[in-house]
């Protein structure tokens, strides 16, 4: 019987100068042994900015957990973008990611993708997820920050009549909540199931956690729940003192680094030795985003310091790590561009 090395090497007789595999997404738009895709089933409008869109993964995708994020490629203008976004659907369903149209990748997402449009991937990652062992929680969650945690209350709410959740969420007004009608069906279908909005708009002021008075209102036995939170960054750094003060357990999901005062480096001209490519960077401006505007095709995954898949050798030169203001770098060390500025002139393996 003809090998399968054999069979290729007949089928590309026939096919060069394509590849078989490209002949192959003809039929399959998710084939590839290179590049993980997902095969768009539905956009679904969530408010005026927000869409849902649903994706069929193919071969190589893992089953997400409740809380996870992936990496979504898209491309623009002949160029691929990659970025990180939660998973908002419940453990063991089909994925799909909500977006705002916030940022250049985010609002093409939202205002360009069609059904049978197809996605780039990678595996879903991270751990804000769920604790293996049910107990009171507490989710706390702004604006784009509920879609993690969307996730879990999809997964553990309707399966599991012990669920004992509270989500306190805050957002400028009812018409800009995500998933607002379907928390509100939850809420009085399932008693474990507490849903406390806070729209900043009608209250005329942000949920206040410098002190515990408003999260005394909204849920008088939070210091003894397991808590989550996910939000944009000053919501997240008060609720981190917070907890710190009253020595209690929070979990956050960050969709930002962070960044230390003073971390900007002194910016200077990047090469990109195997693109062939030179830049000027000032000091607010990454490796990563220094590249991208250049129109490179970049790696990237959390773009926060996190995954790691951004990693390049450096050849010369030094960077400013952003979250701590650290000046480092030896030739051949692997510097993570999302979260790394030029100190002076730098060269990489890009």
């Amino acid at each position: 019987m003809p090998s399968i090395r054999l069979l290729s090497r007949l089928a590309s007789a026939f096919t060069t100068p394509r590849s078989p595999e490209d002949f192959l997404r003809l039929v399959d738009p998710l084939a590839s042994a290179r590049q993980l895709r997902g095969l768009v089933t539905s956009v679904v409008p969530e408010t005026a900015d927000s869409v849902t869109i649903r994706f069929r993964p193919g071969k190589g995708w893992n089953a997400h957990e409740a809380g996870q994020w992936a990496r979504i490629g898209v491309e623009i203008d002949g160029v691929r973008h990659w970025r990180s976004y939660s998973l908002s659907t419940g453990a063991g369903q089909d994925p799909a990611i909500t977006v705002t149209a916030m940022g250049k990748v985010s609002t093409a997402l939202v205002r360009g993708t069609r059904r049978g449009d197809v996605l780039f991937l990678a595996p879903p990652e991270g751990d804000f997820v769920l604790p293996e062992r049910p107990r009171p929680l507490l989710m706390l969650t702004a604006g784009s920050g509920l879609t993690p945690v969307m996730s879990m209350i999809r997964t553990l709410v309707p399966r599991r009549a012990d669920a004992d959740l509270v989500l306190v969420h805050s957002s400028r007004s009812p018409e800009e909540s995500l998933f607002r009608e379907e928390l509100l069906e939850l809420a009085d279908q399932f008693p474990g199931f507490r849903l406390v909005q806070w729209f900043t708009g009608e209250r005329g002021r942000r949920l206040d956690l410098a002190g515990a008075g408003d999260l005394d209102a909204a849920c008088p036995d939070w210091r003894d729940r397991a808590a989550y939170a996910c939000g944009p960054a000053d919501f997240l750094d008060a609720a981190e003192a917070l907890w710190q003060r009253e020595e209690g357990e929070l979990r956050v999901e960050r969709f930002a680094a962070v960044v230390a005062p003073g971390s900007g480096g002194e910016g200077g001209r990047v090469t990109f030795e195997k693109s062939d490519t030179e830049v000027e960077a000032d000091s607010a401006t990454t490796l990563l985003a220094a590249g991208e505007d250049a129109g490179l095709m970049m790696r990237s995954g959390c773009r926060m310091g996190i995954c790691h898949a951004c990693v390049t050798p450096l050849l010369s030169g030094q960077v400013r790590d952003t979250r701590t203001g650290e000046v480092h770098g030896e030739p051949g060390h692997l510097v993570q561009t999302c979260v790394s500025t030029a100190a002076g002139p730098v060269s990489l393996d890009a």
